[in-house]
C-alpha cells in the first residue's frame, strides 16, 4: 500500500518580515521558531492576556478584534503572511486591549517573548522591521475606525473582502455571514444585503460559507479610500525587497 506523502513544512521566509531579515539574523532566529497551525476560529489571545510568544503568519489571516462590555464586536484589524502577532512583546507592554481570532486558516512560526525581546535589544534588522510593522498597523487600525465612522456598510464590506483576499492572495475565501457580522459589527441581515448587492452587480459570488471575487476592477472602484490609504502607507513603510539579476 503506497502511502500518502507528507508535505514539507512551509519555509519560515513565506512571512515577509522573516524574509526580509539579513542571512545572518535569520539563521540565528531560525532553530527558535516553532511551527504552529492556525485553525479557524482560534483564540490566539484574548484581550488583557500576557504575551508569550510572537507569531509570524506564513499563511491564513488573523483578525484582531474590540470587545465591548455590551457582547458586541467589531475587527481592527487583520494580518497575515506580511506582519506577525503579540507586538505588544517589544512595544513594553505585556497585553492589548484587542483579543486575536485567525479569519482563515495558515500556518506560523513561533517565537518566544524571551528570545524575541533579546533579539530586539541587539538593534538589528528585526529591530528596524518589528518598529516599521507596528507603525503600518497603527495606521491600518486608525483607518479602520474613519472607516466604520464615516463610510457606508457597501464600502466598509468591499474595504475588508479586498484586505482580506491581499493576504489571502486569491479570489475565493471559506468564510459565514455571521461570522462577516462578527467582523464588520454590523447585524447578519446587513452582511446579506449588502453580499446579495454586490452578487448582482457581478462583484461577488456567495456560496454556503464561502465568497468569490469575480470583478475586483469594479470591487476597488466601489471601495472607500480607506482601501488605497492602508496599503500605500504599509508599501512605504515596508516594500517589496527588489528581485535579484
Amino acid at each position: 500500500m503506497s502511502k500518502t506523502p507528507i508535505a514539507p513544512p512551509p519555509d519560515p521566509r513565506l512571512n515577509q518580515i522573516l524574509g526580509r531579515l539579513p542571512a545572518e539574523e535569520y539563521e540565528r532566529l531560525l532553530p527558535d521558531l516553532k511551527l504552529v497551525p492556525m485553525p479557524r476560529n482560534w483564540t490566539m489571545s484574548e484581550s488583557g492576556d500576557h504575551e508569550s510568544y510572537l507569531h509570524f503568519p506564513t499563511s491564513g489571516i488573523v483578525s484582531l478584534i474590540y470587545d465591548l462590555e455590551n457582547g458586541s464586536s467589531s475587527e481592527v484589524a487583520l494580518v497575515g503572511n506580511e506582519g506577525m502577532i503579540g507586538i505588544s512583546i517589544y512595544m513594553g507592554g505585556d497585553s492589548l486591549p484587542s483579543s486575536t481570532e485567525v479569519q482563515s486558516v495558515g500556518f506560523a512560526y513561533r517565537l518566544s517573548r524571551k528570545v524575541m525581546k533579546h533579539e530586539f535589544a541587539l538593534g538589528g534588522k528585526l529591530q528596524q522591521l518589528a518598529l516599521l510593522y507596528s507603525q503600518a498597523l497603527i495606521c491600518q487600525t486608525s483607518q479602520t475606525a474613519v472607516c466604520n465612522q464615516h463610510h457606508s456598510i457597501d464600502q466598509r464590506f468591499c474595504r475588508w473582502l479586498l484586505m482580506s483576499m491581499d493576504r489571502l492572495q486569491g479570489d475565493k475565501m471559506a468564510i459565514t455571514q455571521e461570522q462577516i457580522s462578527h467582523l464588520l459589527g454590523i447585524r447578519r441581515e446587513s452582511v446579506t444585503q449588502t453580499a446579495g448587492k454586490l452578487q448582482k452587480d457581478g462583484l461577488i459570488t456567495v456560496a454556503r460559507g464561502s465568497i468569490t471575487v469575480v470583478d475586483r476592477a469594479k470591487l476597488e472602484e466601489r471601495v472607500c479610500e480607506c482601501y488605497a490609504a492602508v496599503t500605500e502607507e504599509c508599501a512605504r513603510l515596508l516594500p517589496m525587497p527588489r528581485a535579484s539579476k
